[in-house]
């Protein structure tokens, strides 16, 4: 039986470098939104007449609309642009079209978002508090539903354990996030916070099945200490955990490689998250209840 907390040093010392890390990451370069967040209007068209390229395309637009604040990309497809600019108005998009389509010849458009500054504020706003509530709502959950399991260990410090590796499990995947924006260019939108959310969800599904298993073992291993029942419960789950998240894993590294680009980012954001809540509900949720025991 593999004896986990006797390296739970180890274990927990690898998430605070984690932690630390991302929290580094997060703070010095923060995260480039999107337009949801900043407002603004996303243009994706594809060129069927003829090969165009971002450089031609910036200064066309530049040129002809005066447009300001360019980002254009490449797609995965040839002749694929995907144009992030001002929020434009409809007669604005309208007009550009059709100059576009008598100039390039055949344009098809395939995307066009345009979101003004306040909704996008408001989407911020909504964004943090649904992070917040999310957080505390799950840890309250988990300290009623072990509120019959106050000894060795009191109900209420299973909801702060839960907090806590949640709060891991986000922020780890975030800062990484964040040096991809720095990086790479990546901004956040709401799929970045549906990843986030996704992921919490899943780590906490796992951390409540050791905590489970963790109830029952207080019932059926009367008279052992708490470290061997720890030990116990995490050997009886540890095949079940990791099966499930590798079966999670597969399909995600499936969808990142053949899937669409515009979802690659959002996808590999669950993957790394995937990694980090399987850890942490393995090897830091149930150390962390031997801390607060003996506190």
């Amino acid at each position: 039986m593999f004896d986990l907390i006797k390296y739970k040093n180890l274990f927990i010392g690898i998430s605070l470098v984690l932690l630390v890390a991302s929290l580094f990451s997060i703070f010095t370069y923060g995260f480039k939104e999107g337009i949801d967040f900043k407002g603004g209007t996303l243009w994706q068209i594809k060129f069927t007449g003829k090969n165009v390229t971002t450089q031609e395309l910036e200064n066309y637009l530049k040129t002809n609309f005066n447009a300001e604040n360019l980002l254009i990309t490449a797609g995965s497809e040839q002749g694929i642009m995907m144009i992030r600019t001002n929020e434009l108005t409809e007669e604005q998009h309208q007009a550009y079209m059709v100059k576009l389509q008598q100039d390039f010849g055949g344009v098809e458009e395939l995307r066009f978002e345009s979101i003004g500054p306040t909704i996008g504020a408001e989407l911020r706003r909504n964004a943090i508090w649904a992070f917040v509530l999310v957080l505390f709502g799950i840890s309250l959950y988990i300290a009623f539903a072990f509120r019959k399991v106050s000894y060795p260990v009191s109900s209420w410090k299973y909801g702060i354990a839960t907090l806590i590796c949640l709060f891991h499990d986000a922020i780890i995947p975030a800062g990484l996030f964040a040096w991809w924006g720095h990086t790479r260019g990546l901004e956040i939108d709401t799929n970045f916070l549906v990843a986030i959310l996704t992921i919490m969800g899943f780590s906490v599904h796992d951390t409540i099945v050791v905590f489970d298993r963790i109830r029952e073992n207080l019932i059926v291993q009367k008279g052992k200490k708490m470290g061997e029942i720890i030990n116990i419960s995490i050997n009886q789950t540890f095949a079940r955990s990791i099966n499930t998240s590798l079966t999670l894993m597969i399909v995600l590294l499936a969808m990142y490689l053949f899937g669409a680009a515009n979802l690659a980012s959002f996808v590999l954001l669950i993957l790394v998250g995937t990694i980090i809540g399987t850890y942490s509900s393995i090897f830091m949720a149930s150390p962390l209840l031997t801390y607060l025991q003996s506190k």
